[in-house]
């Protein structure tokens, strides 16, 4: 007799995961992980959000002891920095200024954690997006048009964000938005779950 499927989790409460994971058809609850987010002094932006989606797996399967825990973390990257989210207009402005004519890297951590059976696995997956010149009108208009302050890089590319790029690079469009989809399709499936 085989065992039922586990529960899957969600350990985010961004609505924009939520929405890219109801893509794949799946049953899933969320939780929130409620985990510090500083990060650790010379940590590198690679194993600053690799370390993050792995605490907020954890921190959710406390709740959670049957379950598959998808737990991801993305940051932006300038020139090394990491940037975090801008959550004011004026720090929005500064960031895209800043990006302006630039190339910002999006790194994005998955975690797929098994607590039933106590193990994980965890991907690295990065895009990159080449900033357009911007001009500081198209900046204020853009920011009036869709308040992106809880977006890592202040912009939204689903939406009119978009209109701010000269061209994207990576393997996968949804890394971009905070949840990546091949490769958490691959990783569920590693664990006996096929998505339609």
């Amino acid at each position: 007799m085989s065992k039922p499927p586990l529960k899957i989790v969600l350990g985010s409460t961004s609505p924009f995961r939520k929405e890219l994971l109801q893509r794949l058809n799946l049953d899933f609850v969320t939780d929130s992980p409620d985990i510090d987010e500083t990060p650790i002094i010379n940590e590198s932006p690679q194993d600053y959000v690799l370390r993050l989606s792995l605490e907020k797996a954890k921190a959710v399967a406390r709740s959670h002891p049957d379950a598959l825990i998808i737990g991801s973390d993305q940051c932006s990257v300038l020139n090394g920095e990491i940037r975090g989210k801008p959550h004011t207009h004026e720090n929005a402005v500064k960031q895209l200024i800043e990006s302006s004519n630039n190339r910002v890297s999006f790194l994005t951590g998955l975690c797929v954690y098994d607590s039933a059976e106590n193990n994980y696995q965890l991907e690295l997956v990065p895009f990159h997006v080449y900033f357009r010149e911007l001009e500081i009108s198209e900046i204020e208009s853009y920011l009036m048009a869709e308040q992106p302050y809880s977006c890592a890089g202040s912009f939204k590319s689903e939406g009119l964000g978009i209109t701010l790029f000269d061209r994207l690079e990576g393997e996968d469009p949804t890394a971009l938005i905070g949840l990546p989809l091949i490769k958490l399709s691959k990783m569920l499936r590693q664990k006996g779950i096929r998505c339609p």
